[in-house]
């Protein structure tokens, strides 16, 4: 539950905590010379220069993160998640683990470590809106044999409970549908060899009994979900 409260804490802030950080621009004032009567002229006061226009979370992703997460929000870089689809709260959880130093990954708790809380809820708003982009087809043939043995799996250990039945998450939830299947692989190793921390042991308790050969067909099987159309 700590980490849960950890997480949450940074959801729901005072707007008087934030009071103190957005100090007005103050005019300044020259001294001028005294008059022969000894009194003083009234200060100039110098007009504030015009403000650079703020850059918008969206520019600042496609800056800072389209490198490697894509401009789109699909992946195309190895070992790297793709953002499309992804739930703004799951988004603003994983930056929050980041930058406190409860998850471990190079790139990211650089990037993390430099966000304002504001950043994150940005930067998390902005992932929010990102709709989910088709997977590139797989190389070679679907192999029809696994794909049926993954959905087994996954009703088999209730994956659909959480992630939902077309796996695209929600709230703190991920999207796991076409995710990148090496991310996906070593994500559920990760979780099951107590590795991979989250803001809770969901996942961990929930993958405690599958078996270390099953992740990877569940991984198989949730790159190539696709959809049911309505």
């Amino acid at each position: 539950m700590k980490g849960r409260r950890l997480v949450i804490g940074i959801l729901f802030f005072s707007a008087s905590a934030f009071l103190g950080f957005a100090a007005p621009g103050v005019a300044w004032a020259q001294q001028a010379p005294r008059n022969g009567s000894g009194g003083a002229k009234p200060a100039a006061t110098a007009k504030p220069a015009a403000a650079a226009p703020a850059q918008t979370y969206a520019q600042r992703f496609a800056a800072l993160c389209a490198a490697c997460h894509g401009a789109n929000g699909r992946s195309e870089m190895p070992g790297t998640p793709s953002l499309a689809g992804q739930p703004s709260f799951y988004a603003i959880t994983q930056l929050f683990l980041f930058r406190e130093g409860r998850r471990s990954n190079e790139a990211m708790t650089a990037v993390a470590k430099t966000m304002t809380d504001d950043d994150m809820r940005g930067f998390s708003e902005f992932i929010g809106t990102l709709a989910p982009v088709p997977a590139p087809p797989p190389a070679g043939p679907v192999d029809a044999a696994r794909m049926a043995r993954g959905k087994q799996l996954a009703t088999e250990y209730k994956c659909v409970f959480c992630h939902g039945d077309d796996f695209s998450g929600g709230q703190q939830v991920p999207r796991v549908a076409q995710q990148r299947e090496e991310y996906l692989a070593s994500a559920l190793h990760g979780f099951k060899g107590g590795k991979r921390p989250g803001y809770s042991m969901a996942m961990s308790e929930a993958l405690r009994p599958v078996p270390e050969a099953d992740l990877d067909v569940l991984a198989y099987y949730l790159a190539r979900f696709t959809p049911t159309a309505k």
